[in-house]
């Protein structure tokens, strides 16, 4: 063999290794790496996954005028398989977790982690509340949902819970064909401000008997609110709260929250309430076991302040009754959340968006799953579907805010299980 046909068979070579090495296929990594204005770090995260990876992606503040500034927005990628269908924790909130949800084990699927704008790791330098809405919410849902489904082929599932519910809806809303199916968790659909059905929930759930003693535990703490508020002194002092409307106050609205925390999370039971003879520092140890005073701490309120605006500007929120408190409590008409911001101008509310998600879920919208706890307090709200057959919603008997698929009675589970493997077109291993 001569030196020119010596060469060429070099060079033959090197271009078949070169060549095998340009049709190698691309690691998770490097297709995330391709996204444009995103940051992409490999994490630990849960480990039940075979990878795991922490992104960064840069949004606007203003999805229709680039030029008002942009974001970091946090989202969590865990990874089984490109093959496995995706599951998006759609957060209302802030990140809680790395783990899996339930969802995302029920379909043995991949999990997106999506964070709230203006939470945690995903606040803009300035809190401008303009850019707080559902619809720029939705629009940075829809703008990761749409880079990861270059990658990722199967079918796609929303979720979320409680506000994440909410965020879960509003996505939808604007969004219909992201995804293929949406489970929202125990999502309120409020209509108002202050949406008044949360007073007609609190007057008929449960037993009588139950709603009677709650009451009576109410009434005794403000009837025996001179002997509690030295205790509530000393139980903030160690504590570390401070309130913008005074001691005083903040004790009120503990004892009128007492109700809804009651029902909402259902971790007391009716013989557990004190008898309203009981000392002062038993109702107020059981006071706080169950409406803590934290909720109304300025230091606790401030991680939550963007869900305050949006509840009161366009999502909704609830009031505490007075009236059946009235000889104890002097306020002339019931008690909103406009203490949260306690130096700015009460906060308006646009009731359009909510008209609009509510007609939407009556009507047009499709394969959305609604779980429910029946006596969470947030169910007084509840999505109501009306004559939509397109969609389904299943009400755990009984249950708290904390209701979750593998809580229902067996016969509802199974047909819970059943509408998703019907929409998804898939089997799921129960």
């Amino acid at each position: 063999m001569n030196k020119l046909s010596t060469k060429i068979i070099s060079l033959l070579f090197v271009l078949s290794i070169g060549l095998a090495a340009c049709t190698q296929p691309l690691t998770l990594e490097e297709k995330l790496n391709q996204i444009p204005d995103v940051t992409v770090q490999k994490i630990t995260g849960d480990t039940t996954y075979a990878e795991y990876y922490e992104l960064y992606f840069t949004q606007p503040l203003d999805h229709e005028n680039p030029e008002a500034g942009t974001f970091k927005q946090r989202v969590l990628l865990g990874h089984h398989a490109i093959e496995k269908p995706m599951v998006v924790e759609i957060q209302g909130y802030n990140i809680w977790t790395e783990k899996a949800g339930e969802l995302s084990k029920l379909l043995n699927a991949n999990q997106l982690t999506i964070e709230h704008r203006y939470f945690k790791n995903s606040m803009p330098d300035s809190l401008d509340w303009k850019y707080l809405n559902i619809k720029q919410a939705a629009a940075d849902q829809h703008k990761v949902i749409q880079a990861l489904k270059k990658i990722y082929k199967n079918k796609w599932i929303t979720t979320g819970i409680s506000k994440g519910g909410q965020t879960t809806i509003y996505h939808r809303f604007f969004y219909p064909n992201d995804v293929d199916v949406s489970v929202p968790y125990v999502a309120p659909q409020n209509l108002a401000r202050e949406d008044k059905r949360i007073h007609k929930h609190l007057a008929t759930v449960g037993s009588k008997e139950c709603r009677d003693k709650i009451y009576q535990f109410q009434l005794a703490c403000f009837k025996n609110k001179k002997e509690l508020l030295p205790l509530a002194k000393t139980h903030a002092e160690k504590k570390g709260y401070s309130f913008s409307m005074g001691l005083k106050k903040a004790l009120d609205l503990a004892i009128l929250e007492y109700s809804f925390a009651f029902w909402q999370w259902g971790g007391t039971k009716s013989e557990d309430i004190p008898s309203p003879d009981a000392k002062a520092q038993d109702l107020f140890k059981h006071l706080v076991r169950v409406s803590g005073m934290d909720f109304f701490d300025e230091i606790s309120l401030k991680p939550s302040l963007a869900f305050y605006h949006q509840a009161l500007t366009e999502i909704g929120m609830y009031s505490y009754e007075v009236a059946p408190f009235k000889p104890y409590i002097n306020y002339e008409k019931d008690l909103t959340f406009d203490h949260v911001f306690p130096n700015e101008p009460i906060r308006k509310f646009n009731p359009e968006s909510m008209i609009q998600v509510n007609k939407w879920l009556q009507t047009d919208a499709e394969k959305m799953l609604f779980i429910y706890g029946e006596w969470d307090t947030w169910s007084a709200t509840a999505v109501d579907l009306k004559d939509n057959t397109k969609c389904k919603k299943f009400v755990n008997p009984e249950g708290s805010h904390g209701t979750r698929i593998r809580n229902f009675p067996a016969e509802m589970k199974t047909e819970i299980i059943r509408t998703l493997e019907e929409w998804l077109e898939m089997p799921i291993e129960n």
